[in-house]
């Protein structure tokens, strides 16, 4: 029995001894190159992500060392920003580069990442903290007729559309949620332009394709900013575009809830009440026989190029309804008895999506 016991001693000393090694032996150096890598961080990355891109970038020798080494180091503030990073560095000296933001080139500029799907106040808020203003100040920069009159004549895409009075905000749906280089003493005004060059140069791609459709640039960043919410679980974004132009040609309302939870200033976690949803005086909100057969006034998010392409270049096909399952696959429907079946399908089989 002493044998056993000390037999089992032995191999669980062996088995620490080698994962410690192996666990050092990971944090070295892929190779003895220099070659210098551009690795761009982006904002709200987590540790693990970061390692396991490291690794498929073949910087790092080990992922599970550098799992291993982050837990050891939590209170590592890795930064988002761009980085001149080499071979021969190993796990430690990458992150601490990351954790001491040590980007590469100018020290001045950082990289700054705004999520697609979000409404304007959101950047705005983001705006603010990066320019050291309020968001009241910057909305109210937004909102300025001559800033916006000056905006018009310099963008082609934005036109008086978005003088709208019933629309809330301007130039909400226009400012492109992308990843940019922003100096550190960028104002306001800078970075807007920054936001709505990256629209500027996403739509530039279709602009023949938007100049020779049925629907201005305004309509179709209003139906995209639908779809990025409303599609948000669909693997076929074209698709659910699709149903909704079904739904606008034989003057059908869209029957849309992320239209009446902009038109009431409402979040997602709140719940929409029956004032809310059959309140037809809004021209954002598209539920029951609100605005038939029209979009909402102006746009109620900012779209993302999946969703602005999908809008473009929707599926040609005759179904009025759909619903994606958890697994982002989506079924599309002629008929309300359908998709309520399809509905209950979904929910008997496990299947349905659970909105967070």
């Amino acid at each position: 029995m002493k044998k056993v016991v000390l037999g089992i001693v032995i191999s669980l000393v062996v088995i620490c001894i080698l994962a410690v090694g192996l666990y050092f032996y990971g944090l070295g150096p892929v190779s003895k190159s220099t070659e210098s890598v551009e690795y761009i961080l982006k904002e709200n990355t987590n540790k693990i992500d970061i390692i396991n891109d490291l690794k498929v970038r073949g910087l790092i020798r080990s992922k599970f060392s550098g799992y291993i080494y982050v837990l050891l180091n939590r209170d590592m503030n890795l930064q988002a920003g761009k980085y001149e990073l080499s071979y021969n560095m190993g796990i430690k000296k990458i992150l601490d580069k990351i954790n001491k933001g040590d980007i590469a080139g100018n020290q001045n500029i950082y990289n700054i990442t705004f999520i697609e799907g979000k409404r304007l106040v959101d950047y705005a808020a983001k705006i603010a903290t990066l320019t050291n203003t309020s968001t009241e100040d910057v909305m109210d920069i937004m909102n300025d007729p001559e800033y916006l009159d000056l905006l018009i004549d310099k963008y082609w895409f934005l036109t008086d559309d978005i003088l709208n009075d019933d629309i809330y905000y301007p130039l909400e749906g226009y400012l492109f949620a992308s990843t940019y280089e922003v100096y550190k003493d960028s104002g306001v005004k800078d970075i807007i332009e920054k936001m709505l060059s990256g629209m500027e140069n996403v739509l530039n791609n279709y602009r023949d394709e938007i100049e020779n459709s049925n629907y201005s640039v305004h309509e179709i960043l209003t139906m995209a900013s639908i779809v990025e919410l409303e599609g948000a679980a669909s693997n076929d974004r074209a698709g659910v575009a699709g149903v909704f132009y079904n739904r606008l040609k034989i003057g059908e309302s869209l029957g849309s809830d992320v239209t009446t939870y902009y038109a009431v200033k409402k979040d997602f976690s709140s719940d929409l009440t029956n004032s809310d949803l059959y309140n037809c005086n809004n021209g954002y909100n598209t539920r029951g026989n609100c605005n038939r057969g029209k979009l909402p006034v102006g746009p109620i998010c900012s779209a993302s190029v999946d969703s602005i392409l999908a809008t473009i270049k929707p599926s040609k096909h005759d179904y009025l309804f759909f619903v994606a399952d958890k697994n982002k696959k989506t079924y599309f429907t002629k008929t309300n008895a359908e998709h309520e079946a399809k509905v209950s399908e979904l929910k008997a089989n496990g299947l349905w999506y659970e909105y967070k």
